[in-house]
């Protein structure tokens, strides 16, 4: 502290900071904890397979599971755009004894859409081999010559989609087929969940190499510290880097705020990128509910046209149901006019009769008179 409050420079830098991080800066600085291995200074600094490549080799020979050798640091001409390069805090890509590439990736918060993006940047790769393969060979290329390319990316905060269960910190992935032909492609996937890791490891001891450098890369309490460095001796020389950047607050504390610019900036692009995913589903299941209106609307119309069309039927029913009641009652009164005629008729026969009946009965008197 007397030699940053003494540093305008330094002093300046250090009460930027809020308390937490002057905190977290002072504990590393002082050995009271470890340094975060992922932060990219650090992480770039352990690992540097350029001038010590030992430390890389040994993580790569744990994760991939057979001897490994670095054969070359290869350029980072990535063609990644911008903001996704943005979000990445460590990439090294290397070449392998073999021929293979291996690129390792640190992401301190592991940004959206993990599955697209993994498969862009591993064909990016290949491709990139391809053309530097082809280049150098001429006419003497064939595909045979195109060798594995293994994207290894460590999240210290997982994605949604690896964030499960504890137990299930590092995932391998391949191409392969349902019928279960042996076809050797080119594309390996290793995603490993520091995160998932550490509450794995939570009051557990380390009992293997794999979980001495996953520990070694996620956690930085002096415990687990003794513990790597009593297990494995191999991992000593590894924290003494790390003692010795500390020794140089000047250096270390640089190094330090560029790590807080970093995440500052890498969380607020994860925001932008949450906020942007949610106003694109909120657009979708906008888009989804006018889709059902419009069909509900269209549901609505072809019912109510064919409720005027039954509505049409049925006032046209009902117009020959009137006509023929017209016509019922018209001929109703027809037949009453015909009953009225009959009984008229009737009662004059009733009066003939009548007439007849009283003319016999004079014709029987004047008849009996005269005999």
């Amino acid at each position: 502290m007397d030699e940053i409050k003494n540093n305008a420079g330094l002093s300046s830098i250090f009460y930027s900071w809020n308390e937490q991080e002057q905190n977290e800066f002072i504990s590393f600085c002082s050995g009271a904890c470890g340094v975060k291995i992922m932060y990219d200074s650090f992480f770039k600094e352990v690992m540097n397979a350029e001038s010590n490549p030992e430390p890389l080799e040994g993580f790569l020979t744990t994760i991939l599971g057979r001897k490994v050798h670095i054969l070359h640091v290869l350029p980072n001409d990535t063609t990644r755009i911008t903001d996704e390069a943005s979000l990445l805090v460590t990439d090294i890509i290397v070449q392998l004894e073999d021929g293979s590439v291996a690129n390792i990736e640190v992401q301190r918060i592991g940004y959206m859409f993990p599955a697209q993006r993994c498969s862009c940047y591993s064909a990016d790769m290949l491709l990139r081999q391809y053309k530097r393969i082809r280049s150098e060979k001429k006419r003497d290329f064939t595909y045979r010559d195109v060798k594995t390319v293994y994207l290894i990316v460590l999240y210290e905060r997982s994605p949604h989609e690896l964030s499960g269960r504890p137990e299930c910190y590092i995932h391998y992935g391949r191409t392969s087929f349902n019928t279960g032909i042996s076809l050797d492609m080119l594309q390996d996937f290793i995603l490993i969940s520091l995160d998932n890791f550490h509450k794995h490891m939570h009051n557990k001891p380390i009992e293997t190499i794999e979980e001495a450098w996953l520990t070694f890369l996620s956690d930085d309490s002096p415990e687990r510290i003794i513990e790597i460095i009593t297990k494995y001796p191999d991992f000593k020389p590894l924290y003494d880097i790390i003692y010795r950047m500390c020794t140089d607050v000047g250096k270390v504390m640089n190094m330090f705020s560029e790590e807080l610019r970093i995440l500052d900036r890498n969380t607020t692009k994860l925001m932008i990128d949450t906020m942007t995913k949610e106003a694109e589903d909120a657009k979708a299941e906008l888009e989804a509910s006018r889709a059902e209106l419009d069909g509900t609307r269209a549901a609505l119309s072809e019912v109510k046209e064919r409720l005027n069309l039954f509505n049409a039927q049925l006032d046209e029913a009902n117009s020959q149901l009137n006509d023929a009641h017209s016509q019922l009652d018209e001929a109703n009164s027809q037949l009453n006019d015909a009953h009225s005629q009959l009984d008229e008729a009737n009662s004059q026969l009733n009066e003939k009769d009548a007439v007849i009946a009283q003319l016999r009965a004079q014709l029987a008197e004047a008849l009996a008179h005269n005999s």
